[in-house]
């Protein structure tokens, strides 16, 4: 097995590169870019990202605040002509702020030096290290994607197994017809709904409607911060997880009804054995392979990915919300930076799921087959 990890291990370094170079090229020839945006912003022809949908959080300074460094490291050369354009050498000079004056593979072999160290750069249009935009914006899809995973997997599963115990009963039908409701709700009307009846849209002004955590969190109790955070996960965990319960739980009755009609369960009831050390003794672990050796997956998938829409709809700086702004604003130092730490949690996972599998089941052995 540690021959398979370190051959794993080694293809992520081309895999990366891969990755990192087709989107690099990609974006090679996309209209626009960040110099294009501030000089857009300079004749009064912008239209941000972050002013459509909303202002963004710790130091974000937008496109302006790039404009004004620009005009400041212009060194007093730029005069603004309407119509007929700014000074060419202006122009020149805040390519080379940006680092556009160099060819693109000096530009593409210097990002992936600093990436390989994680040194990630500064924001194009916030005033802030990329890591720092990263980690501030952590915290609310880490809440998100780590309590949806949890409660998803711990309803789903249980549920399952209830289902294929419960084959073709009323409790089945009727539980399959609720979380394929739940399933075909999209997620972002859902949540308008409930900030319309819960968060004071038009009825009751129950929960809170930004951040994770109160203006006053440091002064509560241990037990009072618990529950203002929450308090404060309420209606997005809701929202999120109406529809995440349909697929997992199918999954797990249709492994439990698989096994339970394969022969070493009958033989196990034949010998007396009850019908719950059968099921949970013999049978949770085989039908349980698949489910819970992709739980590596699922949990950095939520953790990552987060909802774009739910983020914004309950204004919540996430990494969903980050990464939109900053392709719409082509801030392209936190897309690739996103891109790179998002690809590389990716090829991890892969490895730790086929290590979850060795470990439920050893009779699995990716050592005797071929990458």
């Amino acid at each position: 097995m540690g021959t398979y990890i370190l051959k794993r291990l080694a293809l992520m370094i081309p895999t990366l590169v891969g990755i990192m170079l087709i989107n690099f090229a990609v974006i090679q020839f996309l209209p626009g870019g960040p110099v294009e945006r501030v000089l857009a912003k300079l004749q009064g022809t912008d239209v941000s990202a972050t002013a459509r949908i909303g202002g963004g959080g710790g130091g974000e300074v937008g496109a302006a605040g790039a404009a004004d460094a620009a005009g400041d490291a212009a060194s007093g050369g730029f005069k603004y002509r309407g119509a007929q354009g700014l000074d060419p050498e202006f122009i020149k000079q805040l390519e080379k702020q940006f680092g556009f004056d160099q060819p693109a593979y000096v530009r593409f072999w210097k990002m992936l030096k600093n990436y390989a160290v994680f040194d990630f750069g500064n924001s194009y249009f916030r005033d802030r290290p990329v890591l720092e935009l990263i980690k501030d914006a952590l915290p609310v899809s880490a809440s998100l994607g780590l309590w949806l995973t949890f409660i998803s997997y711990g309803v789903s599963i249980p549920l399952g197994i209830a289902k294929a115990v419960r084959d073709g009963s009323k409790f089945d039908i009727w539980t399959s017809a609720v979380i394929i409701i739940g399933y075909a709700i999209p997620s972002f009307l859902f949540a308008i709904l409930l900030v319309v009846l819960f968060a004071g849209g038009s009825f009751w002004d129950i929960f809170p409607m930004q951040k994770l955590v109160s203006d006053n969190f440091d002064q509560l109790s241990f037990w009072g911060k618990i529950a203002d955070y929450a308090w404060h996960l309420v209606l997005p965990l809701t929202a999120l997880a109406i529809s995440s319960f349909a697929t997992m739980t199918l999954l797990t009755k249709n492994s439990f009804l698989d096994e339970i009609k394969k022969q070493y369960v009958i033989t196990a009831r034949a010998k007396g054995l009850s019908e719950r050390r059968v099921l949970y003794g013999h049978v949770f672990r085989n039908a349980m392979l698949i489910v819970i050796a992709g739980f590596p997956g699922a949990f950095i998938s939520a953790f990552f990915t987060g909802s774009l829409l739910i983020e914004q709809i309950f204004s919540l700086d996430g990494l969903g919300l980050l990464g939109f702004k900053s392709a719409i604003d082509r801030d392209y130092p936190v897309v690739f930076a996103t891109l790179y730490i998002f690809s590389l949690m990716g090829l991890l996972t892969n490895l730790i799921t086929d290590l979850v599998y060795t470990w439920i089941d050893p009779r699995i052995d990716f050592e005797k087959r071929e990458l």
